[in-house]
């Protein structure tokens, strides 16, 4: 499963980041930690702020759908497993691996004054392509974004 948002303009690149030649990977085990969610917020944050991403704005939207993909794997999938940042100069990819093989789908029609159903949602809003990959020892969805000016 994959779904994705094309730019409105792409020659309106922005700044790169600064990462190491090649990008950098950095894993953040989640499975048994008290406080998952805090402590991929926190991780997302500090990778960010070590990477120079270039817009303070994006970086939030960022956070936001770290939390959210890992609040979905504690609601849906018995916890997250595992949160991967993978960054280039032109992309960020978002990874949060749990132990359940069940797909997500999105609620439709996305009801915002009904309580639930959002986290899709956002991911979609936020991300540029977001999908979700079954293997054996449960799923990982991914999100990616690429930077912003």
């Amino acid at each position: 499963m994959t779904t994705s948002r094309e730019a409105l303009d792409p020659d309106l690149a922005g700044p790169v980041p600064t990462l190491p030649p090649g990008g950098q990977r950095r894993r953040l085990t989640l499975a048994g930690q008290p406080k998952p969610v805090a402590r991929a917020r926190a991780f997302t944050s500090a990778a960010l702020v070590d990477w120079s991403w270039p817009a303070p704005d994006q970086g939030q939207d960022i956070v936001l759908l770290v939390a959210e993909l890992v609040a979905n794997a504690m609601l849906h999938a018995g916890g997250p497993l595992e949160l991967v940042l993978d960054a280039s100069a032109t992309r960020l990819r978002i990874e949060v691996s749990d132990g359940s093989t069940a797909l997500p789908e999105p609620r439709r029609p996305h009801r915002p004054g009904l309580p639930g159903g959002h986290g899709l949602f956002i991911v979609e809003q936020t991300a540029d392509r977001w999908g979700a990959e079954a293997h054996r020892q449960g799923k990982t969805i991914w999100a990616e974004i690429a930077p912003s000016s």
